[in-house]
Order: C-alpha cells, then sequence, then structure tokens
C-alpha cells in the first residue's frame, strides 16, 4: 500500500504562482509513476501531468504546458507540481496519485494509490 498526501493548496491571484507536494508513505515510490490530476466543481477528473518512475518522461495536458512543471525527488518519496502563472481556470481540487504500469497514463482509472486532494483556487 501507498499512501499519499498533498500539500501546497490555496489562494493565489491570476499570475501568481504555487508549488503543490505529494509526500507518500508505506511504500517507497521509486518504482511507481506519478500523476497529477485535477477536479473541478461539476466536471470530471482531468489529467494534468504524469513523471515516469525515473524522471525521463514527464508529460503534460496541453493546457498546463509551459506554465506546470511536474519533478520528483525519490530519496525523498516525494513528487512536486511547481504551477506558475495561474490563471482562474486552473481552480480545482489537485490529486496525486501512483501507478505501476505507464500505460494509460492521462486516464484515472489506470491509477492504483490516491491521495486525498489540496484545493487550489485563482481569483481574478
Amino acid at each position: 500500500q501507498v499512501q499519499l498526501v498533498e500539500s501546497g493548496g490555496g489562494l493565489v491571484q491570476a499570475g501568481g504562482s504555487l508549488r503543490l507536494s505529494c509526500a507518500a508513505s508505506g511504500r517507497t515510490i521509486s518504482s511507481y509513476h506519478m500523476g497529477w490530476f485535477r477536479q473541478a466543481p461539476g466536471k470530471e477528473r482531468e489529467f494534468v501531468a504524469a513523471i515516469d518512475w525515473s524522471g525521463a518522461i514527464i508529460e503534460y495536458t496541453d493546457s498546463v504546458k509551459g506554465r506546470f512543471t511536474i519533478s520528483r525527488h525519490n530519496a525523498q518519496n516525494t513528487v512536486y507540481l511547481q504551477m506558475n502563472s495561474l490563471r482562474p481556470g486552473d481552480t480545482a481540487v489537485y490529486y496525486c496519485a501512483a501507478k505501476r504500469s505507464w500505460n494509460d497514463y492521462v486516464f484515472s482509472r489506470a491509477y492504483d494509490y490516491w491521495g486525498q486532494g489540496t484545493q487550489v483556487t485563482v481569483s481574478y
């Protein structure tokens, strides 16, 4: 079992930045591929970014490319999401998740473990 706990969310003005952290416990995440998803009120959970176990492969959804950066520190069992140039449309609960295989990394159903989420609110 892998337990994931997100932190770093909050209220920020448009154009601002936040850094989300996802701390894992129970097992080392060094053999897991990690993803960030978000869910806005009334909308489905959507893929934001993913990073493979080594950090060598990184993917983003188009709307965050050039603004968000996913990274991982396996020795600290932590994954990060640096979010810059935030927009009101980025407002959502952000979740981190872990999976064993890289296949289907954009699909939430493919992930084995999830955190409880952290709220990000971007004001105008």
